[in-house]
């Protein structure tokens, strides 16, 4: 009976001590989710950015973590289904308990916003509407790139200075003072495509331009000959598509073999080195927005991230890489930098982690990403947009457009939010 007794107190000190252990290291682990795209509408530029998230957070776990403390991601495909994602994030919360999200779609994310908030979980997303640009309205979300609209803005403000203004083709046109004409090509349901539009069409009045109806152009399509004929009959000078590679590849080959004659423009998502692949001689002086170096610049850091992807994936060949593994590193370390100050001022929780993103004062993690600025009255990253020409099936280049420096006024009073 002693003997019972005795061996019942031992096997309960053992429990407690295993308990204890496993309670302690769990509080030297840091748990962070991730909802991403792997077989979703966006998974053709989702599932390389999966790929650089996670070797990123291995580059940061051989680094030290998180002042010591290693990251234990949850990567989940939701397959680009707000539902799906809004069931994931409850799982982030409850059973998870991560104490910061990167997020992915737009949709999801705004849906999101309100239980974020509530929950004050902060959330960096690879979604850069501009709607989450507003503390006042999205305290908790944060964004690694400049936001929709300030792309758009500036794509379309760099073709034309750029193009129109002194490209000769156009010559005849300005001396009759014809004006720009304008065309935008998006998903009208996915609130991604459609998240700039409204600005985009702002920009475009304010520089001049006649605009022409919208195309709906759904994120899987395989042929846009109807859309491209409709619009020309409007007969654009440019073209703003709002997609991902794959449907914006099938329109500007579309448009180049039906003659439409137009310039194109493209958001982020849709401009990577797939789509010079795709296009093929169409994708000639297309226009686009990148907000960080294409996969194997000579740029900071490059080196590292080169290197843990043949480590990690060499079955994925880094000729089929894309600026998206970059974009997913910058996504990693923009977070590891902010849970790093974050964990030194003792404040490894929401609002710690809130306010940890919004010290950020012209911060860079190389990989030819703007330094980026937060406060706690603006979560845009930064004004300053770099917009690039493909020319010879590279990414050239074209014109560094600083929205708060030419238009100062709408920057600060107007823009944020929308």
């Amino acid at each position: 009976m002693i003997r019972s007794r005795t061996c019942s107190v031992v096997w309960l000190v053992v429990v407690l001590v295993l308990a204890m252990g496993s309670e302690a290291l769990a509080q030297n682990v840091v748990k962070l989710g991730s909802l991403n795209d792997l077989t979703g509408g966006t998974s053709d530029v989702g599932k390389d950015v999966a790929l650089g998230m996670r070797e990123a957070v291995q580059y940061v776990n051989d680094n030290g973590g998180i002042n010591g403390k290693p990251i234990k991601m949850f990567l989940y495909d939701y397959g680009y289904r707000v539902p799906e994602a809004i069931t994931t994030y409850k799982r982030f919360r409850n059973f998870d308990q991560v104490v910061a999200v990167w997020g992915w779609g737009t949709g999801d994310t705004e849906a999101l916003t309100p239980t974020v908030n509530a929950d004050k979980m902060p959330f960096l997303s690879h979604s850069f509407s501009a709607n989450l640009t507003d503390p006042r309205k999205t305290p908790y979300n944060f964004l690694y790139g400049t936001d929709y609209s300030t792309n758009a803005r500036a794509a379309i403000t760099a073709w034309h200075d750029e193009v129109w203004m002194k490209d000769p083709k156009f010559k005849a046109d300005r001396e009759k003072g014809v004006k720009p004409r304008f065309v935008a090509f998006y998903s009208w349901p996915t609130p991604y495509s459609s998240a700039p539009i409204k600005a985009i069409k702002d920009q475009a009045a304010l520089l001049g331009f006649e605009v022409g109806p919208d195309q709906d152009i759904p994120l899987t399509a395989l042929d846009t000959k109807s859309q491209v004929l409709a619009a020309k009959n409007f007969g654009p000078h440019l073209v703003w598509h709002g997609n991902t590679t794959m449907s914006v590849s099938t329109a500007i080959r579309d448009a180049h073999a039906l003659g439409l004659g137009a310039d194109h423009i493209v958001n982020n998502w849709g401009f990577d080195e797939n789509l010079v692949k795709l296009a093929g001689p169409a994708s000639e002086r297309v226009m686009g927005v990148a907000v960080c170096a294409f996969f194997g610049e000579k740029v900071s850091l490059m080196d590292k991230v080169t290197e843990y992807a043949k480590k990690m994936n060499p079955n994925v060949p880094l000729e089929n890489r894309l600026i998206r593994t970059v974009q997913g590193w910058v996504d990693v370390l923009m977070m590891r930098e902010a849970l790093v100050r974050a964990d030194k001022a003792g404040k490894l929780n929401g609002p710690g982690i809130k306010e940890a993103f919004e010290s950020l004062r012209e911060w860079t993690p190389g990989l030819g990403r703007a330094p980026i600025t937060l406060t706690a009255a603006d979560h845009r990253p930064g004004s300053f947009v770099r917009v690039y020409m493909i020319k010879d099936k590279k990414f050239a280049l074209l014109e560094t457009v600083d929205l708060k420096k030419r238009w100062p006024e709408k920057w600060e009073k107007e823009w944020m939010g929308w």
